[in-house]
């Protein structure tokens, strides 16, 4: 087979001249955490990024189709992202929430007018782990409630309280983890009871959580925490209708509606600029990270001002959260988007890609699945079709494959069998 090529683009990498990747290796497992894990047989080190490419040191390109793990919106070292920050750097690195900067302010004013409803007031922390952890304490503090309902094959984070929430055994470790946390059916029309041909799906799916809430609960709960688009868990969509039933089984239990949008938000779908917005329903607390600053450190809490006054009851502080650097590369990763119309090219790429997954769907038989909605696709590999076995080993060779023809991808499901 005739391997293929990446098209030209008018771009010379500089020549790397830093310590090789084996020598990255060995310093590497001397002195980081051995949980920080690689990919690949033979790791990757990437040294230079511009737009949709990265390079190594040997000055070899790679397309990232994995964005930074779906973190780069705007394209690696976007000439605009990077000036932003580079100006405020020279001007002033730090300061914090207790004195007045206009960067914070004007950025939450920006992102405030993307968000539907009174959706109006944010809090700016620095990953989407402090983001969920965030919105969980302030529904718990609102409501006066305690119980959460997650979702089965949902990913929230990995700190003490979101590792609760995340419902994916290979992201758990053996410590008290729950902590009121009660996880409802995924919403899977591939492997879940009820497929794309019922029409009903969504409200079916959405009895699992009223079921959780008559019987794991007092009845009463604090909030309901769904992905608008099941990423970590491989990409999975939920049937129509399905958000909609959920938040009202929740609403009539005194809890509140957190959307995730870590994946989902900033136009990556394509239809919408929010992935709860494909599901017409508009949550209380959107939590927000990864593509909202195209690869700093930084993520947002976004509710109502009546929900967001809950904070002020007590002394609530977050060091780093609203930096004057990243608010100035936030507020130019909104510019870009909505200047160079992102969303529309999600969804015009988008679909172009789901066209080709589809085909391969139908040339071969180890894709099992293909879905997603604008820049955010998976296709779910399967041994057998009939009996739906995941193909994991399969899997990870073909990421190997693909990273030799200069094709970066990531996997995700539980048994790792979705690209």
């Amino acid at each position: 087979m005739k391997t293929p090529k990446l098209p030209p683009f008018d771009y010379k990498p500089k020549k790397y001249d830093g310590p090789s990747a084996d020598e990255v290796l060995h310093l590497r497992k001397q002195f980081l955490n051995p949980g920080i894990f690689l990919y690949y047989k033979k790791p990757l080190m990437l040294v230079e990024g511009k737009m949709q490419y990265v390079w190594d040191e040997k000055g070899k390109r790679y397309l990232d189709a994995l964005g930074g793990i779906v973190t780069i919106s705007v394209g690696h070292c976007h000439p605009d992202v990077v000036d932003a920050a580079h100006k405020q750097n020279e001007t002033l690195q730090h300061s914090t929430t207790i004195y007045l900067h206009p960067n914070i302010a004007l950025y939450a004013e920006k992102l405030a007018a993307k968000m539907p409803g009174d959706l109006k007031v944010c809090y700016f922390v620095n990953s989407g782990s402090e983001a969920n952890d965030l919105a969980l304490l302030m529904a718990r503090v609102y409501t006066g409630n305690y119980d959460v309902i997650a979702l089965r094959n949902g990913y929230h984070g990995g700190n003490a309280l979101t590792m609760g929430l995340t419902a994916h055994r290979t992201w758990k470790f053996n410590v008290a983890h729950s902590f009121g946390v009660h996880h409802a059916m995924a919403p899977d029309p591939y492997r879940g009871a009820w497929g794309r041909d019922d029409p009903d799906a969504g409200r079916k799916y959405s009895a699992d959580v009223k079921n959780l809430i008559d019987y794991a609960t007092s009845g009463q709960i604090a909030a309901f925490i769904a992905e608008s688009i099941q990423g970590v868990g491989g990409c999975v969509v939920f049937p129509d209708g399905y958000l909609k039933h959920a938040y009202e089984h929740v609403r009539d239990a005194g809890g509140l509606c957190i959307a995730d949008e870590v994946q989902s938000g900033f136009g990556r779908t394509g239809t919408h600029y929010w992935g709860f917005e494909t599901q017409d329903v508009i949550p209380d607390i959107v939590t927000m990270a990864k593509g909202i600053g195209n690869g700093c450190p930084i993520g947002a809490v976004v509710t109502t001002p009546k929900i967001a006054a809950t904070l002020a009851q007590r002394t609530h502080f977050n060091t780093f959260g609203g930096n004057p650097v990243v608010c100035a590369q936030g507020m130019a990763v909104l510019e870009v988007i909505e200047r160079d119309k992102l969303r529309e090219n999600s969804l015009k790429i988008g679909n172009r890609i789901l066209s080709g997954l589809n085909r391969l769907k139908e040339k071969y038989e180890l894709p099992g699945d293909v879905r997603g909605k604008g820049l955010l696709l998976g296709i779910e590999l399967v041994t057998n079709r009939r009996s739906k076995e995941p193909a994991t080993e399969q899997c990870a060779q073909i990421l190997e494959n693909c990273k030799e023809m200069g094709l970066l991808l990531g996997k995700g499901g539980l048994w790792g069998q979705t690209i």
